[in-house]
């Protein structure tokens, strides 16, 4: 009996992650990895040395389940400083190992079987297995490339019939993964006004809130507007504006009430996360300001220069505003769809990249695209691209 049988229905559909897949692939072909998004350099000396001391200080006992109260003032305390919005830490955040977590802590604990939950997509590959794990239903609106290659939108009309439906919750992920965009106010309103007219719950996935490079395109959490406080669960991590991925440390925000539904969830998925890594964390959230600035900064510079690359090779770039992903139309090239377009970039070409039709509920949607990370060392780019030339010949 092949070993797959054994995984259950509700799984056995998604397989191995396509992360898991092209991260094996380029370390098989010696490629540079531009698919999984991770940073390939360290996060600040800041977080670290409080991580340390803690450890050295015995704080190395399971720390509370709704999170160490240091850290739990740290992200309360931030929320204020960027919305404006008073929280109550011990009543309101609940701290997650790593969104990864928060986002299944949340659906489980939030949606009955058969209920229906709004997607976006291309959407982060967690979402759609974690609708499963909950036994929910997942209803779609796809988001399309514009005309003039300024970015990626939606259909309001598709939005408004999806909504009529009355599904149970709406996942709203900005900065946007994999294609970079960043919800505009007029947007997100419309998402508000919908949720608020449907009864509908939202879940906000806002890891990349830090990493927006357009003045005019701002980070807006859909908590902060009319009537959506009470019923949002914002997530967000420490991982991706601190180059401190594999800490894991994420958290969930919500009105008491979620709070419970939530936490629900989490105290029997991991119950805890990390004690020493949580005060590393809490530390960096007060103190991390300036890192963020010249991290973002550094970003826009590397966004800047594989962008230009890779549309002088004759790609559709659509010009990422927020995250650190470039989605890229390699129709030109000739390939037959994303997964032989990156497999050949993997295996000949020496450069990893991600087929994002594995992000779409109808692929189609997906295999003229193909994403890039660029949230690495300026090194690591300049040979990524200095072997992407071969593309050329």
């Amino acid at each position: 009996m092949p070993a797959s049988s054994f995984v259950s229905q509700r799984l056995a559909p998604f397989g191995t992650t396509i992360f898991t897949e092209m991260t094996r692939l380029a370390t098989e072909h010696g490629a540079v990895n531009l698919a999984q998004g991770f940073p390939d350099f360290d996060g600040p000396e800041l977080a670290k040395e409080a991580a340390i001391a803690a450890i050295r200080a015995g704080r190395n006992q399971y720390a509370r389940m709704l999170g160490d109260p240091a850290l739990n003032q740290a992200i309360a305390a931030r929320w204020q400083r960027t919305t404006g919005q008073v929280i109550d830490p011990d009543a309101q955040v609940t701290v997650t190992s790593g969104c990864t977590e928060a986002i299944p802590a949340a659906m489980l604990g939030l949606i009955n079987p058969g209920e229906r939950v709004v997607l976006f997509e291309p959407y982060y590959d967690s979402y759609r297995a974690c609708v499963s794990l909950a036994g929910a239903v997942p209803v779609f609106v796809t988001l399309r490339p514009r005309g003039d290659g300024s970015g990626f939108e939606f259909d309001p009309d598709e939005l408004r019939r999806v909504m009529q439906t009355r599904p149970r919750a709406i996942v709203v992920n900005t900065p946007h993964n994999p294609t970079g965009k960043v919800y505009s106010r007029e947007e997100l309103s419309l998402i508000a006004s919908l949720c608020i007219e449907h009864g509908v719950l939202a879940i906000t996935d806002e890891v990349y809130s830090e990493l927006v490079y357009e003045p005019d395109q701002p980070h807006i959490s859909l908590a902060t507007l009319p009537g959506m406080a009470e019923r949002t669960i914002t997530l967000n991590s420490l991982g991706k504006s601190f180059s401190l991925t594999g800490w894991k440390i994420g958290w969930a925000i919500a009105p008491a009430e979620l709070t419970r539904c939530v936490r629900a969830a989490h105290q029997f998925l991991t119950f805890a996360t990390c004690t020493p890594m949580q005060l590393g964390a809490a530390a960096i959230l007060t103190e991390g300001d300036g890192y963020v600035r010249s991290l973002v900064a550094d970003y826009r510079r590397r966004r800047d220069f594989l962008s230009a690359a890779l549309s002088g090779l004759g790609m559709r770039v659509y010009q990422p505003a927020g995250s650190y992903f470039i989605m890229a139309d390699h129709s030109a090239l000739g390939f037959a769809d994303d997964v032989a377009f990156c497999r050949h970039l993997t295996e000949h070409i020496k450069v990893a990249a991600i087929p994002p039709s594995v992000f779409y509920d109808n692929p189609e949607h997906g295999r003229r695209f193909a994403r890039f990370a660029f949230c690495k060392k300026d090194q690591t780019l300049e040979e990524a691209v200095r072997r992407l030339g071969a593309l050329r010949r």
